[in-house]
């Protein structure tokens, strides 16, 4: 987190210099979409952190996207590549739908875990004792996994910005454990 301030200095700085010369060339790798490349800040419920998207040469509507991002309460990054297929809405100028899939990985140290400890008094048909609690632990644990997303974006007429909404649910595995989490967020990217 240290880090971000100097990662915005950086996108506020240098990315109108490349607009200036991305302006100067012909747009014909956008596609439907306005733009060709996208850079900018993903915000969510689960996860945050930078997103690139970069359409394929063609009028196809295709597109990789790079999510570097963090969760909120977690010591650790996760790098998410996704392909897209992006579909021009008809009624509204600069509105698509898009959706596809991709995978992750990631690796977070310490993690929290609820701890069920049972103790036998005697034999084992004996009553025991239960006891619960939560415990941490330092550990780095590597984390990967299957993403799926759906969303729609527009591209800002006039203005070299797209602001997008997602979902985008994901299966993991942390640590031996396997789950499905939601994530849904809000991006705005940098066009050039």
């Amino acid at each position: 987190m240290k880090r971000l301030p100097f990662i915005l200095l950086f996108i506020i700085f240098a990315l109108p210099g490349l607009n200036a010369h991305a302006q100067s060339k012909r747009k014909s790798s956008s596609g439907d979409s306005g733009y060709s490349t996208g850079i900018g800040l993903r915000g969510g419920g689960y996860s945050s952190g930078l997103t690139i998207k970069h359409f394929l040469s063609g009028k196809n509507g295709v597109a990789i996207e790079a999510l570097v991002t963090t969760e909120y309460k977690a010591r650790g990054a996760r790098l998410t590549l996704l392909g897209e297929k992006h579909k021009a809405i008809s009624d509204v100028k600069g509105l698509q739908f898009f959706y596809g899939a991709g995978f992750h990985a990631g690796a977070y140290q310490g993690r929290y875990y609820f701890e069920d400890a049972r103790y036998y008094q005697g034999h084992k048909d004996d009553d025991y004792i239960r006891r619960y609690d939560y415990r941490y632990d330092d550990a780095t644990y590597i984390a990967f996994g299957a993403d799926l997303i759906l969303g729609l974006e527009y591209k800002l007429a006039d203005l070299p910005f797209v602001v997008g909404v997602d979902y985008k649910p994901f299966f993991e595995v942390y640590n031996g454990y396997t789950g499905f989490y939601n994530d849904a967020a809000v991006s705005l990217r940098y066009t050039f």
